[in-house]
């Protein structure tokens, strides 16, 4: 069994995550909340990743960074402090976990790192500058990276468009607004977060044992489509 450790797998994309791994992987997941899901697979570090001292572990084949904000705002009213704590949860978060966490990665199993960013990054929206700058480093982060850890270390990053989840609920709070971001991609419909969960999945995989430095638009044609 490989040794898989998620950062934010207790909400969201993340729960989705360590759902989707615990039945054949043995995970690791650090949040400030525990996770509902019980496995005997899993083992929860209560801790803030921005704060704390990160819990020592042995072995780690794969690192999924899933931690994220949604601050949409228009520029005059997005103040410099909020600027700040999105570049910390987005990529000093990021950075942290894998610095301390690389002499483990580079003795694993077809080690690689996955991040997240986000269809703003590609894609001007109004309100998004403060996500966007953050999510943009996370899509800097993962090129870097992967240059430099190759041949050793896979690092990849997932940019999903809308997710059906507790984050994004007031881009999702009434059938109108539904209708309206459904309208608005190609494929006429948003992402669940099992769908997220499982493209992860697959980057940490054996079957993608050749793909790094890619940024992976999960987007239902939002970003590459205009129709």
């Amino acid at each position: 069994m490989r040794k898989i450790l998620v950062i934010g797998g207790s909400k969201g994309i993340g729960k989705e995550i360590v759902n989707n791994l615990i039945q054949e992987h043995i995970v690791y997941n650090i949040s400030r909340t525990a996770p509902k899901t019980s496995h005997n697979n899993l083992t929860h570090y209560s801790l803030d990743i921005l704060t704390d001292d990160l819990p020592e572990i042995q072995a780690i084949d794969a690192l999924i960074y899933c931690p994220g904000s949604i601050n949409l705002k228009p520029i005059s009213r997005l103040k410099l402090e909020e600027f700040r704590n999105d570049f910390e949860i987005n990529v000093i978060g990021a950075v942290k976990a894998i610095q301390n966490y690389l002499p483990q990665l580079k003795n694993g199993n077809n080690p690689s790192i996955t991040l997240f960013s986000t269809v703003a990054s590609k894609l001007g929206m109004p309100f998004h500058a403060s996500v966007a700058a953050a999510k943009s480093a996370v899509e800097g982060i993962t090129k870097s990276l992967g240059a430099e850890l190759a041949p050793t270390i896979r690092v990849n990053a997932i940019a999903p468009t809308v997710t059906n989840t507790d984050l994004a609920s007031k881009l999702l709070r009434n059938d109108r607004m539904i209708e309206n971001i459904k309208e608005r991609h190609p494929l006429k419909k948003y992402l669940e977060p099992s769908e997220v969960a499982d493209l992860a999945s697959f980057l940490i995989s054996d079957k993608a044992q050749s793909i790094s430095g890619q940024i992976f638009e999960l987007d239902c044609g939002i970003v590459s489509f205009k129709i």
